[in-house]
């Protein structure tokens, strides 16, 4: 059967944050849904759900020296995907098959290095939750919370963007494992939503605060033991003056900072001398021998009824920009994702 292969193209490379315009949604060329006879190893691949990270930003830049390759204008975006397998000339993947990973923001995606795919197990969660809640944002909180926050039961923690796909579960985590925990949010209802759903000690609107590191005072008066960082800029300063001894800082994100080209610098750094603080960025990708005991965690936790987990899906691939776009003004509540479609 020959379809139309609509795709959601970079038109060039950006400077400071994305807009839709830099995007556009193509109607490809016609493709055949059978892999053609040289695509040995490979799978055809429809996709369900795309992941919007902000990570992808970075992708959309001229830069060559990150952890992972420009986009190229003219060229499908790329992003974690939620799949099924059409076809496979790989003995590791058949017809039907669940699976998630990198894929082209794209109805229909023919992948030749399928090492980096991972077959999903039918179960009673959403599929959906593959790329939030079990996939790369949940290992990244599991990762970042355990490995570089070396937590203690008791501690003080703080999460900034902790409504976001990353933040919310390492709330969570950090309840369940005996801290007082605050978050930072940029709305009424997503500290509603921290503080009611999420679980969240105290919650507040951090576009209400005219001085952050005053706030962060009143909310926490004795110092934070722990900062997990998504955003960057003037919250990371306020954060350093309120550093306990001994604190540690994991650097997830940089969600604040629209443009490499124009850099904010750093202040309060005479605080990690004096207050022996660690400051440690990190990448999921590290620790990914730990992937299977976090599953088998999160797993227990979200059946057991200890975590919760909210989505915000937009529908349709030509929803994909906007949704995209949407993360960098904190339009999303909760992990973006784009349903492309449910069969």
């Amino acid at each position: 059967m020959e379809v139309r292969n609509r795709k959601v193209v970079l038109k060039g490379f950006i400077t400071g944050a994305p807009k839709e315009t830099d995007m556009e949604v193509k109607e490809g060329d016609k493709i055949v849904l059978q892999l053609p006879e040289d695509a040995k190893g490979a799978v055809l691949l429809k996709n369900l759900y795309l992941s919007c990270d902000p990570y992808m930003r970075g992708r959309m830049r001229e830069s060559y020296d990150s952890y992972i390759p420009p986009f190229q204008p003219g060229s499908v975006i790329e992003g974690f995907g939620l799949c099924k397998v059409i076809d496979s000339t790989d003995p590791n993947f058949s017809k039907g098959d669940l699976v998630s990973g990198i894929t082209g923001w794209e109805e229909y995606s023919l992948i030749r290095n399928t090492d980096k795919l991972r077959k999903i197990a039918t179960s009673d969660m959403p599929l959906s939750y593959h790329l939030g809640l079990l996939g790369m944002p949940g290992f990244t909180a599991y990762a970042g919370f355990y490995e570089v926050c070396s937590p203690k039961k008791g501690d003080f923690v703080f999460v900034s963007a902790a409504s976001g796909a990353v933040g919310q579960i390492v709330g969570q985590l950090a309840k369940l494992h005996g801290c007082y925990v605050v978050g930072s949010a940029g709305s009424k209802q997503k500290v509603e939503l921290l503080k009611n759903k999420l679980s969240f000690d105290e919650a507040f609107n951090y576009k209400e605060e005219p001085d952050l590191a005053v706030a962060l005072k009143r909310y926490f008066p004795q110092g934070i033991d722990i900062y997990f960082d998504n955003v960057g800029g003037p919250m990371l300063d306020a954060a350093l003056v309120n550093m306990r001894v001994h604190g540690r800082v994991a650097v997830c994100g940089m969600v604040s900072q629209h443009s490499f080209s124009d850099p904010q610098g750093i202040h309060n750094l005479y605080t990690i001398v004096k207050n022996r603080v660690n400051i440690k960025g990190f990448l999921q990708s590290d620790y990914l021998h730990l992937y299977p005991k976090f599953l088998e965690c999160v797993q227990a936790y979200y059946k057991e009824g200890k975590i919760v987990y909210i989505e915000d899906v937009s529908d349709g691939l030509e929803s994909a920009p906007g949704a995209l776009v949407g993360l960098f003004s904190g339009r999303n509540v909760g992990k973006q994702v784009v349903c492309v479609s449910e069969e």
